[in-house]
Formats: structure tokens, C-alpha cells, sequence
């Protein structure tokens, strides 16, 4: 089963659950989480369905490639680390 974890940053604003999930896909991976939770929905993807800006996903330690159809493919041991990146100065 593919393990899908939040960062801390989520968090403070959101419950983050850790997961693991018979997924193919980001998209599969993420609907779970949002199954879960339909709040956190909000804070990863945009109004179109697409990870937002602020947000980066890494699989297995590599930066997702599609981030509009979130099509990325998942094994049965991958790692999903969802993080939202801070800015400001």
C-alpha cells in the first residue's frame, strides 16, 4: 500500500491524517486523504483541480511531474510526501 504523509506546515491549519491507501495514482492517493478530510482538499489543489502553486509533492523522493492531472503513478511501496512551501520574507 502506498504511505501518503502531510507536512507539519498543513497542519497548524488542517488535520493531516498519514495514510496508506491501495492507490495507482497521486490523484487516486490525494482523493483518499481528501475522502478523509474535504477540508484539506483546499489547501493542495486549486479551484481546476491542480496542485497549487505553493504546494510540492514528492514520490519516492522525486518531485511529482504532473501537477494538473496529478497522473503520477504509485507502486504498492511508494512514499508521498506532500509539503507546502513557505514564503514570504
Amino acid at each position: 500500500m502506498a504511505h501518503v504523509e502531510f507536512t507539519a506546515q498543513l497542519h497548524r491549519f488542517v488535520d493531516t491524517p498519514k495514510l496508506d491507501c491501495d492507490a495507482r495514482t497521486l490523484g487516486e492517493a490525494l482523493t483518499v486523504a481528501f475522502d478523509r478530510n474535504p477540508r484539506l482538499r483546499g489547501y493542495i489543489l486549486d479551484d481546476q483541480g491542480h496542485l497549487r502553486t505553493h504546494v510540492t509533492v514528492f514520490i519516492d523522493g522525486h518531485r511529482v511531474q504532473d501537477r494538473q492531472g496529478l497522473a503520477d503513478p504509485l507502486s504498492a511501496q511508494s512514499k508521498v510526501y506532500v509539503l507546502q512551501a513557505l514564503s514570504g520574507g
